[in-house]
């Protein structure tokens, strides 16, 4: 059964809307961490079950969702982590494969955007990327630093100073 599960990806949570059923004491901690009832879900296969139902609501609420029912959780931070990426190519034909904590790879480009916001405050960087549906991957700390290194100048490509990172024809300003 786990092998079925595994090979067949997200389930078509976009499609149900069922009656809200209450709150389930689970947490997707920032580190990517699944924790239910306090204690951090060990088993992958079970993680990714729940990732493979996990909507977020045009309330900005993250839900567990089967056609039948509609739990809501909390997520600390985005739902998936990337903790690798792999690079093909270079310049403006370069192609960035992200892997997340639950196993799904995402191509950096058109349908999976990287996103590099700025804290105006600290200055410190969150970077992220689209993986499916609303719902993002923190790009953690060493897979970030891996990116910075492919960065180049902007200027010739937006005009603006800066830096930025080609994946699959698409340029990504840092920043």
């Amino acid at each position: 059964m786990v092998r079925k599960i595994k090979g067949r990806g997200p389930a078509p949570v976009h499609l149900w809307d069922p009656p809200f059923c209450g709150d389930m004491d689970m947490v997707v901690a920032r580190d990517g961490t699944w924790i239910h009832e306090g204690k951090p879900i060990r088993r992958a296969a079970l993680v990714e079950l729940f990732a493979s139902v996990l909507k977020i609501a045009d309330d900005g609420e993250y839900y567990l969702v089967t056609p039948a029912e509609k739990v809501r959780i909390q997520v600390e931070d985005c739902p998936f982590v990337a903790l690798d990426m792999d690079v093909e190519g270079e310049g403006s034909q370069q192609k960035l494969t992200f892997t997340t904590n639950i196993g799904e790879k995402v191509v950096a480009g058109e349908e999976h955007l990287l996103n590099i916001q700025v804290d105006p405050d600290s200055g410190e960087p969150h970077p992220s990327i689209h993986v499916r549906s609303g719902l993002d991957a923190l790009i953690n700390r060493a897979v970030f630093y891996r990116l910075v290194d492919l960065a180049v100048p902007s200027e010739a490509e937006t005009g603006l100073p800066g830096m930025g990172i080609w994946s699959s024809g698409q340029f990504f300003t840092l920043g």
